[in-house]
């Protein structure tokens, strides 16, 4: 009589998800000591940004003062927001490096610190090119956040040609993300025409899937909606699945990330697609410590009476949900765009204000 084998131990729901289903598992934060408590529970990314590192900053100061002041030594005649970004690139780097070695066995796939272009770019395809190959080059594992705008749509199908993997962010309905698909497929296409090599890359397009929720709210509030409230946290998951299956239908060799997380949901549903969950690791750590069952659910549609309730009452769900619903020239000034542009912007100033208080300490408060 054979012996039955033992159930797999697992050390968390989320570890679980990684090992028994395709969903892998990034890290919303390039803190050291945050990757690597979701590494030990089956994180193969991570990703970095202003605003990451305004906060990696703050909680980790007592380690990057130091460089800092020696940033500052070094670089005599740069301005605060240059010594801001050389922080992001170094932050990105030493992220990278923990990285590596998950990037080598897995080829390519995952193994990836995003790096985030200057938001402030989000208009100049020639501008958000340029940072994107110096980004690339801060390590053979990076992948470079593009904004889904007017101007990164081909900034995303060039950067892909030159074979670079990028990660399509600012990004929150099925119309984006069916442009961001086609051009990474015409990136592609214009390599393998020319007997380059795809196979190691690993471009990811992002849906900040509590971001539209959070619109939608405000959208509520203005306007006077009356709606069943727990309707309005299936927005963003119904705008993920419905664009999964049309990539798993059409092809596309672009996976998708699911960011923005407002509820557990923005991980749950997606479990067992082909597909990656990005929290905070603060999420990560509310996750690990629930009892959500980690069964696949990315095939799970979304009650019918949610989606006729939100078509019928919001016409930016209908613009997200709906693959006509924007055309490229509409990117730039979908409400949930500029809400994000703006906060990513303001991160930058967040940041350099931190560092002002080294370059120009306040006499005031001295």
């Amino acid at each position: 009589m054979t012996r039955a084998t033992a159930p797999a131990a697992y050390k968390s729901p989320l570890h679980e998800m990684t090992q028994a289903t395709p969903t892998c598992l990034w890290n919303d934060s390039a803190s050291i000591p945050e990757l690597t408590y979701s590494m030990e529970h089956g994180a193969v990314g991570a990703t970095c940004n202003p605003v990451i590192v305004h906060g990696v900053l703050k909680k980790e100061m007592s380690f990057w003062k130091e460089r800092i002041h020696a940033l500052i030594e070094e670089l005599p005649t740069a301005t605060e927001d240059a010594i801001a970004w050389q922080l992001v690139r170094e932050v990105s780097v030493k992220g990278a490096n923990l990285l590596r070695p998950v990037f080598e066995t897995q080829g390519g796939r995952n193994g990836r610190l995003s790096i985030q272009t200057d938001p402030r770019l989000y208009r100049d395809t020639k501008a958000i090119v340029q940072q994107v190959e110096e980004f690339n080059r801060l390590a053979p594992n990076m992948i470079v956040k593009i904004p889904v705008t007017r101007a990164g749509i081909p900034a995303i199908e060039e950067a892909t040609y030159r074979g670079i993997s990028i990660n399509a962010t600012v990004c929150f309905t099925l119309p984006q993300c069916i442009a961001v698909a086609e051009a990474v497929e015409r990136g592609f296409k214009r390599r393998e025409r020319e007997g380059k090599e795809i196979a190691t890359m690993g471009p990811v397009c992002t849906i900040m899937v509590g971001r539209l929720d959070d619109w939608l709210k405000v959208v509520v509030e203005r306007e006077n909606i009356t709606i069943d409230p727990g309707y309005l946290e299936w927005a963003g998951v119904a705008v993920f699945k419905k664009t999964y299956q049309i990539f798993r239908q059409r092809g596309y060799r672009i996976r998708l990330l699911s960011a923005a997380f407002r509820n557990h949901m923005h991980w749950s549903e997606f479990i067992g697609g082909d597909v990656v969950v990005s929290p905070p690791y603060s999420w990560q750590v509310r996750f690990n410590a629930s009892d959500i069952e980690v069964r696949p659910r990315i095939e799970d549609p979304v009650q019918p009476k949610i989606l006729e309730e939100l078509v019928k009452k919001f016409a930016d769900f209908r613009r997200a949900y709906e693959e006509g619903g924007l055309s490229v020239d509409d990117f730039d000034g979908f409400p949930p765009t500029r809400r994000t542009l703006r906060q990513f912007i303001a991160a930058c100033a967040d940041l350099n204000g931190l560092l002002r208080d080294y370059l120009l300490p306040n006499p005031d408060t001295a």
